[in-house]
């Protein structure tokens, strides 16, 4: 098991696209079980590949519901009738060289949304922006294809905030972070807050344990 410093916004390899996976062999695969151990140890609910410094196209994920906003949206977000509707919702997963579709109103549930962004349940984390939450609204569905570690392909359709994770961790892959896609005023209080850090310069890890 190894645990790996997480590169913080600024590293280079965060904020371009990566490149594809070419061979699926032990050494993809020890990747992956040192991504999987230090998304635990963090902790959070999903890590890619650039946020450990390795630009490829590979994420893992790990999240059993219950997050505030699947409990408050649930009657929209239909989870319930989740499989029903062929979406799985699987709890935990890598995928490699991924396609990501999204959905953003399936069934008239965008609509039914507020307005506003709401700050309790539409609040996004990210490991390379450690201890910042700010709100941002996706896609309530989200169809995941591409290929597990032996390059057998795999599909994952999702709804509600494991979609979202879908859609966080998939940007990690064309090099944009989830506040490149905020919109003011959180676009500016995020950029004030990284700058306070003294983020976006070469050499800002952190290292989950320590």
């Amino acid at each position: 098991m190894s645990i790996l410093p997480i590169y913080i916004t600024g590293q280079s390899v965060l904020h371009r696209a990566a490149e594809p996976v070419e061979r699926f062999d032990s050494s993809l695969s020890d990747l992956v079980t040192d991504m999987i151990d230090t998304m635990h140890a963090a902790p959070g609910v999903g890590l890619a590949a650039p946020q450990i410094g390795v630009g490829r196209q590979a994420f893992v994920w790990s999240y059993r519901g219950g997050g505030a906003f699947d409990r408050r949206y649930r009657h929209i977000l239909q989870l319930e009738r989740a499989s029903a509707l062929g979406f799985n919702n699987a709890v935990s997963g890598v995928v490699v060289n991924p396609i990501l579709d999204l959905i953003w109103d399936d069934s008239g549930a965008r609509a039914i949304l507020p307005t506003d962004l709401d700050i309790a349940c539409e609040s996004e984390g990210c490991l390379s922006v450690p201890g910042l939450q700010y709100p941002l609204r996706r896609a309530l569905g989200a169809v995941l294809r591409g290929y597990d570690t032996t390059g057998t392909p795999i599909t994952v359709a999702a709804r509600g905030w494991l979609a979202r994770i879908f859609q966080h961790e998939y940007d990690h892959l064309q090099g944009t972070l989830y506040v490149d896609r905020l919109e003011d005023p959180y676009t500016q209080i995020a950029r004030q807050a990284e700058a306070d850090k003294g983020w976006g310069r070469p050499g800002c890890t952190w290292t989950p344990g320590e």
